[in-house]
């Protein structure tokens, strides 16, 4: 079972999910690249998800947004599913698209820990031994321009968007900045500086370890259905928060296990027939579902 989620108005992300059984069902193609694209324009305005950095790879993507309004088990409702269904209708395919595992939402602590997460997310396609450099990748990937603020207007795919349905005929995609840089004019010189020394660092490693880039023309060349060759490790740490200082990471998850004892506590009273117990601020399903009564933010 998943843990419960805390969801609070103006926190800050690391998102990632994963393909099922870690599949290339993601690969880039011109189908694949403007239906994600699409989707997630679509989806980040009608929640107003303020989006920062993404990174589509084969087989999982990962973005780094924030959530105004407290909206993101919304968003990803419909990332996922309309992606899923899309996706799956043009590679021919019906079966489950994603992990079982739900989506990984780990909140950011600092400003420090946002820009260290998007240079990880943009870093991506280098350190996972794909192309030299994250520009050269063929997938969805934001790139210096939508960083520095130009907006990219979509038009829906055709296929498996009805164009008598309820989605629109053009969706706008835009980069915001992360809170804590709106106003730092240098922000984006920074992220793409830290950006190539990581990518040099994914580099060196890959040489280190006798290893050479795929490159774009065997990532093109691959197939939907296939995986990696290389096992993924098991039973390993699922982090809640992520945080470069330890302290702020240990109040983090003290405040996660607080939430969590205070919900549990809440919802066996509600199942016990008190209708007015209160739960703590950042429930998401309770109140959505059963309007329950939460506590504000202190």
């Amino acid at each position: 079972m998943t843990a419960v989620r805390q969801v609070l108005e103006g926190t800050t992300y690391l998102i990632t999910r994963r393909c099922s059984e870690r599949r290339f069902f993601l690969r880039p193609s011109t189908e694949t690249n403007a239906i994600f694209e699409y989707v997630l324009a679509v989806a980040a305005e009608r929640y107003d998800i303020r989006l920062h950095a993404y990174g589509v790879l084969s087989n999982h993507f990962h973005l780094v947004v924030t959530d105004p309004h407290a909206r993101l088990p919304e968003f990803h409702r419909d990332l996922d599913s309309l992606v899923a269904r899309a996706v799956n209708c043009s590679l021919g395919r019906w079966e489950d698209f994603w992990d079982r595992k739900s989506y990984s939402a780990v909140p950011l602590e600092t400003a420090e820990d946002v820009l260290a997460k998007m240079v990880y997310v943009l870093a991506n396609p280098v350190a996972a031994g794909l192309v030299r450099r994250g520009s050269e990748w063929p997938g969805l990937w934001s790139g210096e321009n939508l960083l520095r603020g130009k907006a990219v207007t979509i038009e829906r795919p055709k296929g498996f968007f009805s164009e008598k349905g309820p989605l629109p005929a053009f969706a706008t995609l835009r980069l915001h900045p992360p809170p804590g840089f709106e106003t730092d004019d240098s922000f984006v010189n920074v992220l793409l500086d830290e950006l190539r020394r990581a990518e040099d660092r994914a580099a060196a490693e890959l040489g280190a370890a006798g290893r050479s880039f795929l490159g774009v023309a065997r990532v093109l060349a691959q197939k939907a259905r296939a995986r990696p060759a290389t096992h993924e490790p098991r039973r390993g740490l699922n982090p809640r928060v992520a945080g470069r200082n330890k302290w702020n990471r240990i109040e983090a998850i003290l405040r996660l296990r607080d939430f969590r004892r205070a919900y549990r506590d809440a919802l066996a009273a509600w199942r016990a027939g008190v209708r007015d117990a209160l739960f703590p601020p950042g429930t998401w399903l309770m109140r959505v579902q059963h309007q329950v009564r939460c506590a504000a933010v202190t």
